[in-house]
């Protein structure tokens, strides 16, 4: 009962805590928390769009290392429909269009993998401009504070004018605060998810070099002598 209690207490307190902090912000930190708000839900969306198992399944890279040289694909072809993956995808286009010439099939491929690519991708401009707009909003807040702070100076009596000096102070600082403290977590996801989507493209492009050699290349004779 006494734990549940100091729990409560602790939640109330951090409600009333954050309640002055934006109270205590001004204008511009409803704009910060809407960024806020959006990175959160980019950051948590690209976190799950973007696991392996979603873009390079093990069991399909597996089937396509096991592919002998001019060996029938039939079994790949099939694994493609059965799973939903960038990787699938652009190997069934590739399987598809096996009755064209290799150029063109690559070429066809690399069109396919830059769309796949942009989608991978999806989301990650938003966080680039939350990035730089964050910082900027916390030091329009700063602005507005300072001011605040001018503004009042001179026009209030000595007994209020020093609380009022503190107020845009306060302002101009809880503002900054905030536009940092978004744009320096969207930095980081930014940074990780596209190193991520980067190191994905390579291999993707490696797998799908390695299928088009097998599939166009005939399998060795068993009676040719080396």
């Amino acid at each position: 009962m006494v734990m549940a209690t100091s729990l409560n207490w602790n939640q109330i307190s951090s409600y009333f805590a954050i309640k002055n902090f934006i109270e205590g912000s001004g204008l511009f930190i409803y704009p910060v928390i809407l960024c806020s708000i959006v990175g959160l839900a980019i950051i948590l969306e690209r976190a799950y769009a973007l696991r392996r198992s979603k873009i390079i399944p093990k069991k399909l890279v597996k089937a396509i290392e096991e592919l002998g040289w001019g060996e029938n694909p039939e079994h790949i072809e099939k694994l493609c429909q059965d799973q939903k993956s960038t990787l699938s995808r652009l190997v069934y286009l590739c399987l598809q269009n096996m009755t064209w010439s290799k150029y063109e099939n690559s070429e066809t491929l690399q069109v396919k993998a830059r769309a796949e690519i942009a989608q991978l991708e999806k989301g990650l401009v938003i966080l680039e401009i939350i990035v730089g707009i964050g910082p900027l909003l916390g030091l329009l807040g700063t602005l507005s504070g300072l001011i605040t702070i001018f503004g009042n100076v001179g026009t209030h009596g000595m007994a209020t004018q020093g609380a009022a000096i503190a107020h845009g102070i306060s302002e101009a600082l809880h503002t900054t605060l905030a536009g940092l403290g978004i744009a320096v977590p969207c930095l980081i996801a930014h940074s990780l998810f596209s190193r991520k989507v980067e190191a994905y493209a390579v291999e993707m492009e490696t797998i799908c070099s390695e299928l088009l050699a097998k599939i166009y290349t005939e399998a060795p004779s068993p009676d040719v002598n080396y």
